[in-house]
């Protein structure tokens, strides 16, 4: 069985591919002490109309006279007015975001990239498996199903991280576990758990195979008919995909997202080329055969 097909879809065109469009921080959300999510909406309502994007797509964010971060949109395309992105303050751009104030004006690029095909996955039990701040390009795919629930199969989530205090989307997890059409399975490392936890205690890819096969056979119609989405560090991708092969479910059956290696977003610096692919413009979403039939990143 093979994975749908990857739409691809052109960025934001202009006179020249670098200047942003001014976007306004409406609301900032504090997901854990480093990671925020901002809700932005266009200054010039015209950018406003016009403004379309599709569930997977990314964005440059700069702050004028630092620089420029890629960070996927992590909201439904669905929702009006304003589209959201959420980051962990790691580096000097994300560092200056983390200063910025609801009104304050950055700027925005985008969308750009390829995307999910939603289509492709009508009919299919899903699996979620994200670790810490991969958990954004997850999210905005878990939200465009759950706004068609009824298109899809089992529907499982599992996300994790090192301590329940690094869990991101507390309150929409919290949403979710509520839910009786899903499977919100929320865990930490060893260790990362307080007294009155109410999760796992375990690392995603162990609690992956522990948990969501029996999952599939009652409610889904088994590993052949399931499709996988994971993002998260390198080493955690690794282990769900090896898990993921030991319930069945194939590399091509596997989709994830390459975008922590992209910088200009329009296939001009290299900076993402993996031998002949530029993720920028082919990605970031492969499955994960295409990444495993990808030269040997240096």
């Amino acid at each position: 069985m093979s994975a749908p097909a990857l739409h691809t879809a052109p960025g934001a065109e202009a006179a020249n591919l670098y200047v942003p469009k001014l976007v306004r921080i409406r609301k900032i959300i504090r997901e854990t002490h480093d990671v925020n999510t901002l809700q932005l909406e266009f200054v010039d309502p015209a950018h406003a109309a016009s403004f379309t994007y599709k569930t997977g797509q990314f964005g440059e964010f700069s702050i004028f006279g630092v620089g420029e971060a890629t960070f996927n949109i992590s909201s439904s395309p669905n929702w009006e007015g304003f589209f959201e992105c959420c980051f962990r303050k790691v580096g000097v751009v994300t560092t200056a975001l983390a200063k910025m104030k609801e009104g304050d004006i950055i700027g925005f690029r985008g969308p750009y990239g390829n995307s999910y095909d939603l289509e492709g996955m009508h009919g299919k039990d899903l699996i979620f498996a994200a670790g810490g701040i991969g958990f954004p390009p997850i999210r905005c795919l878990v939200h465009r199903v759950l706004e068609e629930r009824d298109k899809f199969g089992a529907v499982v989530i599992v996300h994790g991280a090192r301590t329940h205090r690094d869990l991101v989307y507390q309150r929409e997890m919290d949403e979710w576990t509520r839910r009786r059409d899903i499977h919100m399975i929320k865990t930490v490392d060893p260790g990362g758990d307080p007294e009155n936890w109410d999760g796992e205690v375990g690392f995603v890819p162990t609690v992956l195979e522990e948990r969501v096969p029996w999952i599939l056979e009652r409610e889904g119609k088994g590993a052949s008919n399931a499709l996988a989405f994971t993002c998260g560090p390198p080493v955690m991708t690794k282990f769900v995909i090896a898990a993921l092969g030991r319930m069945g479910v194939g590399p091509d059956q596997v989709v994830m997202t390459l975008e922590n290696k992209m910088k200009c977003a329009v296939g001009k610096c290299g900076r993402c080329n993996i031998g002949n692919t530029y993720v920028c413009l082919e990605g970031p979403i492969f499955t994960a055969a295409q990444v495993q039939a990808m030269p040997a990143d240096q």
